[in-house]
Parts: structure tokens; C-alpha cells; sequence
């Protein structure tokens, strides 16, 4: 079969504005970024209109053996327009560093893809980088105000606003800024994040207007003065020039999939270390233009369909219809022990003992949200049908519709059965609940997302994270959610621990107020808001020949 990049490259692609024209938006409603992207202006975004019916994909605990959650989104959404659904596929945008690193870019795959995929996974319409300037922008402020007088008696030593970059660099994690004397600034510790990670992107996700993008830009929290108050953005009048950079990246992007329908890609927050959704903005702009919205929210449900419930529907109001939790028997057998290079061979015990992951992001979503999920078999060739028996014997079990996903092969032809299960189970009446309540205290809500999602039997806390936590609490800052930072590989804290662990402890290392987005970052385990490159980099593979043809993004 052809690579994910020559299928996308000799795929004739509609003019964007034909694109808009499906959604009833003419040449005023959008600003052209050449041929074949768009960004759509903010104004057409009615609230009144914004009636969809949201679909929510998501997945079992990532493996290294891959689920496609991207490529079924796209699937799905393309087979319910053939079904002569009005959709848009709602996505977020992917980052540099993890397309040049080992996840790849975030267009979906095979035939189900949203393209121009070497833009959409490359620059794009400079989103990320216009997030970066921002926040480096308030970086350098922060600075200068220190080094002009610093009239708000600023405690370098208790900066903890950090630079970023668009790129998996471990060797900007923790730098020594400021040296070379006087003139050049005060030398002090400090370190870069990744884009993604920043508050910057969380705020620019989770704001309705760009007044409200300024509002919470003003809010985000830099430092601490020497007699221990917080500095904000506001306090150094920034975020006037911040929201002047952000302005024209805030307007959603259109784009299309491989069949021609219209998808919206907008922001890009990871579900480890942020909240993992596309931007609300996009979301509700897709919900008023469209009949049926298929979104998604990063790794496993109890990362980002978990935020995306206790954060993002939380503060906006968006209240998904049906939950579809993507699943490969591969990935399914490496929850239960299998290694890597056995995955082609059946294993019928191997996978009885997988399932029990996908049975736990099930039990979460049905009894702690409350909400009717499908499960979606991404098929592989090397699939047997006794496997495939196995998995719908169990589902059945349960009470769970299952349908075989061959997007990938067969685009939209491969999603209907999946699409027209989906609508059924829409039909479902369902009211969204959270993990926990707003009245809870910061620690109880931790503990309630430990205990009832994750299924610890305990939470140990650092000693500086409760101490900050009781600040927090006692500052007003304790009715906001919680936003767990852990490795996305399992259930616990620990990646090793697969499939559906039992007996085990998260251990809260440390907590950070994000103020401006309006959650508290609580972090576990060694998780890193700053990726590395792996040993042999997806960039060693990327090229380009004489002509400015792409090669080698996948």
C-alpha cells in the first residue's frame, strides 16, 4: 500500500472555498491562506445555532503498537457525510517536535486523512508559532520589568513562567539565562517548555471570544513578589500586545479530508500535560455549522476524554451526544504481556487479558460520566478472526456495539457500519456527569479522578504539593478543575504497569496554578512538560527533492 503521504499527495483537493461553500459560509465569512486552507472569521460562530450533535473519539491506554484514533475520527466523519450526514471533523493541530521525534504528525492516515497533510503537519497557518511569540513575548517582559527596577518586587528565584519552543529538545529543559554581566539582564535558573505545555495554548483553547482570550491572558500567573504574592500577565500590562499576536491565529482553520468533507483543525494542548482538546472556539463554531461534529481528545480516555468531560464541557457548556473508544486487537495483546515483535501471532489469552484495559475506559465512561460508547476496531491485516470473535463475545457480554473500523483501507466505505452504530447509540438519551464537583476541595478532586477513573487505591502527596495546594485553596482558586499530568501508557502513574492495574498508589509530585486557563496542573510520576528527540528521530527520514515535493512525513 502507498505511504500515508503519496495518497495524500496525488488526491485532488477542492478549492477551500468550495469547502465553505458546503457549510454555507461565502467568500466574506473566511480569509484565504492559498488555494486550499482557510481561517474562518469568529463572527459566524452563533452560539443560538450551535446545536450538533458531538461525537467524542478516544482510546484505549496507548501502546507503541498504535490505535488510530486520529484516522478513525476522520473515518467516522467521512462516512457519516456519505451517509448524507451534514458533518465536520473537529481536530487539533499537531506540534513540530513530536512530527520530527517518534509519534509522527496528527492527519489521520491511509484514507482517512485531512490534507493538505504536509501543511496541516508542518507550519500550517503558523498557529503554534504565533502561541510561541506570545509567550516568549511575556517571558521577555517579565524579565525586563526585573531589570528596569522591578517596581512589582519580583523574586527571580520564583519565576515560574517558562520559555517555549515547538520542538522536542531535551537540552532546553533546565538553562542558566541572563549571564555576561549587567547590561545583559541578572543570571538566573530557568528552562523552555514544549509550545503545547504552555498556559498560553491551554488559555488560547479554552477561550469563547478573543475579549475573553484577553481576559484570561491577563490572569495567567507569572511569579511571586519577595512578601509572596502572585504576578500576573495583567499586572505587567501584556496581555493587550499578547492578544495583538494572537488575534489572527484564534480564528479557526478549514481545511478537508481525502472525500471532501470539511474539517476544522484548531489548537493543540497535549493530554498529558494539558488538557488535550482542539479549541473550544472551533468546537462550537463546528456545532453551529454542521449537524454532526466528530472531535477528539489526546491518548487514552483517562487523559483526554477525561479533561475533556471535567474541563472543557465543564466551563463551556459542550455536551457530547455518544462516545467512540478506538481499539486494535495489536495494541489489546500488549496490554496483555504480548511483546512488540509477537503481535501478528494470535493470542486469544493474551487478549482476554488486554480487554480488561478497554473494559475500564468503558466502565468510566458509562458509570463515571455517564455517557453510551461504541467501540471501534481499527482492523490489521494480521487480525484473526478468532481474535475478532473474542472481542465481540466480550463486548456483547457487557452490552457494548462493536464494529470493525476499515478506514484506513477503504476510507469512508470502511466507517459505515461504525457511523450508523454511532447514530444509534446519539439516540440513547444520556446527561453528562463529572468525576467530581466544583464545591470539592483541590485535593478531593485529585483523589476522586485517582480513585474513580484511574482506580488507585491511594494519592500520596508531596509535601510542597499540598502545601501549595492548601495555598491555592485558601487564594479562591479551589473551585477550578483539576488537570493531571501522568504518562499516558497506563492507568497509574507508572508507564510499565499495562492494561488495568489494581493495588497501586499515584504519588503528586508537584502542582502548578494555571490561572489564566483556569485549572490546576497537578504533575505525577516523571512526567516532563519538555520532550526528548528518540535515537534514530523521524526527521532523519523527512526530505525534499528539487521540485519542493515532501517525502518521508510518513
Amino acid at each position: 500500500m502507498e505511504s500515508d503521504i503519496q495518497i495524500a499527495q496525488k488526491t485532488e483537493l477542492l478549492p477551500i472555498l468550495e469547502i465553505a461553500k458546503k457549510l454555507s459560509l461565502g467568500e466574506s465569512d473566511i480569509e484565504l491562506y492559498g488555494k486550499y486552507k482557510a481561517k474562518i472569521n469568529c463572527n459566524v460562530m452563533d452560539e443560538q445555532k450551535a446545536n450538533a450533535k458531538i461525537i467524542l473519539v478516544t482510546a484505549i491506554s496507548p501502546t507503541p503498537a498504535g490505535e488510530g484514533k486520529t484516522t478513525t475520527t476522520v473515518g467516522l466523519g467521512d462516512a457519516l457525510s456519505a451517509l448524507n450526514k451534514k458533518t465536520i471533523v473537529c481536530l487539533r493541530e499537531p506540534s513540530l517536535g513530536p512530527v520530527f521525534g517518534v509519534k509522527g504528525g496528527a492527519a489521520g492516515g491511509g484514507y482517512a486523512q485531512v490534507v493538505p497533510m504536509e501543511d496541516i503537519n508542518l507550519h500550517f497557518t503558523g498557529d503554534l508559532h504565533a502561541i510561541s511569540a506570545a509567550n516568549n513575548l511575556l517571558a521577555a517582559m517579565l524579565d525586563n520589568h526585573i531589570y528596569q527596577g522591578n517596581a512589582l518586587n519580583i523574586d527571580p528565584r520564583r519565576i515560574f513562567f517558562k520559555r517555549v519552543v515547538d520542538m522536542n529538545d531535551r537540552q532546553l529543559r533546565f538553562i542558566t539565562d541572563g549571564l555576561g554581566g549587567k547590561i545583559n539582564g541578572f543570571p538566573r535558573e530557568d528552562g523552555f517548555d514544549i509550545t503545547v505545555a504552555s498556559e498560553i495554548m491551554a488559555v488560547f483553547c479554552l477561550s469563547e471570544s478573543l475579549i475573553d482570550l484577553k481576559n484570561n491572558l491577563s490572569k495567567i500567573s507569572l511569579a511571586y513578589t519577595y512578601d509572596n504574592k502572585i504576578v500576573t500577565c495583567g499586572d505587567l500590562k501584556a496581555e493587550g500586545a499578547l492578544t495583538a499576536l494572537l488575534k489572527d491565529a484564534f480564528k479557526p482553520n478549514l481545511v478537508q479530508t481525502l472525500e471532501k468533507t470539511p474539517a476544522i483543525i484548531h489548537g493543540g494542548p497535549f493530554a498529558n500535560i494539558a488538557h488535550g482538546c482542539n479549541s473550544v472556539i472551533a468546537t462550537k463554531t463546528a456545532a453551529a455549522l454542521a449537524d454532526y461534529v466528530v472531535t477528539e481528545a489526546g491518548f487514552g480516555a483517562e487523559l483526554g476524554a477525561e479533561k475533556f468531560f471535567d474541563i472543557k464541557c465543564r466551563k463551556t457548556g459542550i455536551r457530547p451526544s455518544a462516545v467512540v473508544i478506538v481499539v486494535t486487537v495489536r495494541a489489546l495483546k500488549f496490554h496483555g504481556s504480548v511483546k512488540k515483535e509477537d503481535l501478528n501471532l494470535e493470542n486469544t489469552e493474551a487478549l482476554l487479558k488486554g480487554i480488561e484495559n478497554l473494559k475500564r475506559h468503558l466502565d468510566n465512561i458509562k458509570n463515571v460520566f455517564n455517557m453510551n460508547a461504541v467501540v471501534a476496531i481499527n482492523k490489521f491485516p494480521a487480525d484473526t478472526e478468532n481474535e475478532i470473535e473474542v472481542l465481540f463475545r466480550e463486548m456483547d457480554k457487557i452490552g457494548v456495539k462493536v464494529s470493525i473500523s476499515e478506514v484506513f483501507e477503504k476510507g469512508s466505505d470502511g466507517g459505515l457500519d461504525l457511523a450508523k452504530k454511532v447514530l444509534e447509540a446519539i439516540e440513547i438519551p444520556s446527561e453528562l456527569k463529572f468525576a467530581y464537583e466544583d464545591g470539592d476541595k483541590l485535593t478531593e478532586k485529585i483523589e476522586k479522578v485517582a480513585k474513580r477513573v484511574y482506580r488507585a487505591k491511594a494519592v500520596n502527596f508531596s509535601p510542597q504539593a499540598l502545601r501549595l495546594l492548601n495555598e491555592y485553596q485558601n487564594s479562591g482558586f479551589g473551585n477550578l478543575p483539576v488537570c493531571i499530568a501522568k504518562t499516558q501508557y497506563s492507568f497509574s502513574d507508572n508507564p510499565n504497569l499495562l492494561g488495568a492495574p489494581a493495588d497501586f498508589e499515584i504519588n503528586i509530585k508537584n502542582v502548578k496554578l494555571s490561572s489564566g486557563a483556569g485549572f490546576i496542573v497537578v504533575l505525577t510520576g516523571d512526567i516532563m512538560t519538555m520532550p526528548g528527540l528518540p535515537k534514530n528521530p523521524a526527521a532523519e527520514k523527512i526530505d525534499v527533492d528539487e521540485n519542493g515535493k515532501i517525502s518521508g512525513l510518513f
